[in-house]
């Protein structure tokens, strides 16, 4: 697994790769928690384009931000989930809760 996080504008974007499970969601995890206590984010953008499969403990990690982030005010957004992906979170119900866009930009246009 491997994470990078960029800053637009009052957004932190988090460009994820590999596998989100059990060996690391922790990991994952204090990544972002760790940008979220440095600084205010009205939002949080998790680019799935990347990710080949997630588990139970990956769904996890992004049901724990999702309260993180609306904890604070802000939003979660999901985009470029792979198809296989795609159908964990919508059978999961995470796509009830959680926006779900083809791209980034269509997150800012909205």
């Amino acid at each position: 697994m491997h994470v990078d996080l960029e800053s637009v504008r009052d957004t932190l974007m988090a460009r994820i790769k590999g596998e989100i499970d059990l060996a690391t969601a922790d990991d994952l995890r204090d990544i972002i928690d760790e940008r979220l206590k440095r600084e205010k984010y009205k939002a949080v953008i998790l680019d799935l384009g990347g990710v080949s499969f997630i588990d139970s403990s990956g769904l996890g990690f992004i049901l724990g931000r999702y309260k993180r982030i609306t904890g604070q005010g802000g939003k979660l957004y999901i985009v470029r989930a792979r198809p296989s992906v795609s159908r964990v979170l919508e059978l999961s119900g995470i796509k009830k809760l959680i926006p779900v866009y083809a791209t980034e930009n269509e997150v800012f246009q909205n």
